[in-house]
């Protein structure tokens, strides 16, 4: 069984840290997603998570005004 080593942001613990993100990066070729509201894990490969910050911060899934 595949042990991740999870961080969570330091902005998860405010008045909305009753569902944070954590991600994972320990095991090799895989980068690891867990919602802590749910415990819900996705595996990534690096390159898709790599795309997905490319993505997030130029603004590609912003939903506009």
């Amino acid at each position: 069984m595949t042990t991740y080593e999870f961080r969570t942001a330091a902005a998860c613990g405010g008045p909305c840290s009753e569902g944070c993100l954590e991600v994972a990066t320990n095991v090799p070729g895989i980068v690891a997603l867990r919602d802590t509201k749910t415990g819900t894990v996705m595996q990534f490969t690096p390159q898709e998570w790599a795309d997905f910050l490319t993505g997030a911060k130029s603004g590609e899934f912003d939903l506009g005004a």
